[in-house]
């Protein structure tokens, strides 16, 4: 008897299990059919593809378990994939829902906006004189995912009966959770919310249970979309993980990739620049106020990924102590152990999500697999390469490509290479290097110690045809320099790809935050040393950027 957790086998679920442990609650997971019946309260923490989560659950034999579960009327709480199964079907793929809620789950119209839906937004509650269930109009929550269920009352009233708070994003509006009877979903990550998500699952942990049987039918209403949404631009707090030379994991931060000290003493000469540890650091950038998370493995022992126990034990303690998202990267690859087991790109990418990630992030692999496509004519991949894997398991929203490129300088009035459509033309009264120059971007391998005849807008274009779902832009030119983001780079690539983007790369100082949001689309901007260092402090950059008219969640 009590609270259990379903994971059907794919996603972060363990940030849950971490939530509810932090807020004092206990709770068992559903192992076999029968613990349906022996639970009195369900959660089921979805995360990744709906096609996937409905295939396990048949596969392990809990979907009609599941099924009989909601109909019982005891109290469920759904999560995303949680939320969504409940509904007939989805465009994601042919399996059906649950049917409980009688319309479909569908893609965003991205013609004039990026997909996916990523990032923290509003709930507005539909009905307030019927309570809230623990959603604040004034907060805001994060949101992950490519397909929704449209806020539609002319072809679905009674699924809209079920509506406890739309969101909109660009000019739609969708259920952002539903309510009724002893059944409440969310399409937002409560666990990944910060302070208000958390707040919210504690309200549905403790209310009685009588209290969770008789939630109302929602109003029929004709909701009239806002001229803008108020999806926030994210501030991410990277770390890049490595061995020092000691053998300790320790935080650092190169300049321009170069991660060992150049000032000459006894101490420190040629040593691995260190930060600060990554645990501590993380939670620390949590409490002051960063929107995600981001820990790069760049030491050598990345190569044997699931052998790596010290940095899985790092994601497993970090998730443990922040409560908004988390990507990991660094060997996100097929790979093979020092015994000869072979491990491919999935499973090294279930390992990380299983310890606590949420999102992971390729980088040289990406390469390596657009150069794939290329050859292929830029057709549909052949399913093989890491990005296909795991967004196929997981959804496209879980994988981030980390694009490293370099400038390439020609002379503007000679230059006839392939990629002229792309060039960049410097500033008369910009920086020396730049006047009188063009360049385009080329990307690198191997942490930049490698370039290949690929552009940026070649690779961002084929990264998202095999189905990431974010682009994180670097530029090694800017590394470490403080000089501020490219905003050309960051504009290039935003005019290639529909998926969220993220800057990266330069930042020195709050105004070069305002710069790239007012100047470039991007969706979020990342920084390391600044924020080590504490050069800009997160708070202070949020006031700034407030200050500005810039949507930031406080």
């Amino acid at each position: 008897m009590g609270l259990y957790l379903l994971d059907y086998g794919a996603g972060n679920v363990q940030s849950l299990a971490n939530s509810i442990t932090k807020l004092g609650h206990n709770f068992k997971w559903v192992t076999e059919p029968e613990d349906f019946h022996r639970a009195t309260s369900l959660v089921f923490p979805g995360v990744g593809a709906f096609e996937t989560a409905i295939s396990h659950l048949e596969t392990k034999g809990l979907l009609q378990p599941l099924k009989e579960y909601i109909q019982s009327g005891k109290p469920y709480f759904g999560i995303c994939i949680g939320m969504q199964v409940l509904f007939q079907s989805s465009s994601e793929g042919t399996a059906k829902g649950l049917g409980v809620i009688p319309c479909p789950i569908e893609s965003f119209d991205a013609s004039d906006k990026a997909v996916p839906h990523m990032g923290w937004n509003s709930a507005d509650v539909v009905d307030p004189s019927a309570g809230a269930e623990g959603v604040e109009s004034s907060s805001y929550y994060y949101f992950v995912h490519s397909f929704r269920a449209k806020y539609d009352p002319d072809n679905y009233p009674e699924a809209m009966t079920w509506a406890h708070t739309t969101t909109q994003y660009g000019q739609e509006l969708f259920l952002s959770s539903v309510r009724k009877g002893s059944v409440f979903g969310t399409q937002f990550h409560p666990e990944k919310s910060g302070e208000a998500g958390l707040a919210l699952i504690d309200s549905w942990l403790r209310k009685p249970e009588s209290e969770h049987l008789h939630a109302p039918s929602a109003p029929v209403r004709k909701l009239t979309p806002k001229p803008t949404h108020a999806l926030t631009k994210r501030i991410i707090a990277c770390m890049d993980v490595r061995a020092n030379d000691q053998g300790d994991l320790v935080v650092t931060k190169g300049d321009q990739y170069d991660v060992r000290e150049k000032t000459v003493t006894a101490d420190t000469a040629g040593a691995v620049r260190n930060l600060g540890k990554p645990v501590a650091l993380a939670a620390k950038y949590y409490e002051a106020g960063a929107d995600e998370l981001c820990l790069l493995n760049i030491t050598s022992f990345r190569h044997s990924p699931l052998q790596d126990q010290p940095m899985l034990a790092v994601v497993r303690a970090a998730a443990e102590t922040i409560f908004v998202p988390l990507t990991i990267g660094g060997g996100i690859k097929d790979s093979v152990d020092p015994d000869g087991t072979k491990r491919p790109a999935l499973e090294v990418a279930g390992a990380y999500f299983r310890a606590g990630a949420d999102k992971v992030s390729i980088g040289s692999e990406a390469v390596y697999a657009v150069e794939k496509l290329r050859a292929a004519g830029w057709k549909k991949g052949d399913g093989s390469s890491a990005i296909e894997t795991i967004a196929h398991a997981y959804g496209r929203q879980a994988v981030v490509v980390s694009i490293d490129p370099k400038r390439v300088y020609v002379d503007p009035k000679t230059y006839d290479g392939p990629y002229r459509s792309e060039l960049v033309y410097g500033k008369d009264d910009g920086p020396e290097i730049e006047r009188n120059k063009a360049w385009w971007y080329q990307c690198t391998v191997s942490g930049g110690r490698e370039t290949r005849d690929m552009s940026v807008v070649e690779l961002a274009k084929g990264a998202e045809i095999l189905g990431a779902g974010e682009i994180l832009v670097n530029l090694i030119d800017r590394d470490g320099t403080g000089l501020g983001f490219d905003l050309d780079l960051v504009n290039l690539v935003k005019r290639t790809v529909q998926v969220p983007v993220v800057a990266s790369s330069g930042a020195g100082s709050a105004q070069h935050f305002v710069d790239v949001f007012r100047e470039t689309p991007v969706e979020a901007a990342l920084a390391a040393g600044i924020f080590h260092r504490e050069e800009v402090k997160i708070s202070a950059l949020k006031q700034a950027l407030q200050a500005n008219k810039i949507n930031v969640r406080d």
